[in-house]
């Protein structure tokens, strides 16, 4: 994690499929058969400590997930 609070993964796998790219965040959405209730858990805490969760392409060739949360000063 950088010191400004934000924390970015890349993978190299086959990316975030399109269908599922507006709903990636919502409960129960899943194109691997998962639950669906990961990416929503962790959308809701970024939000819950006014951060955010984004997802979109990497350089590498798959997904890119950049998890922002507010540096607090001390």
């Amino acid at each position: 994690m950088s010191a400004d609070g934000t924390l970015t993964v890349d993978d190299a796998g086959p990316g975030i499929p399109a269908e599922l790219a507006g709903s990636l965040f919502e409960r129960f959405r899943s194109g691997s058969g998962s639950t669906g209730l990961g990416l929503s858990i962790a959308s809701w805490v970024a939000h819950t400590h006014d951060g955010t969760l984004t997802a979109g392409t990497s350089p590498r060739g798959g997904a890119r997930f950049t998890l922002r949360l507010p540096a607090h000063r001390r």
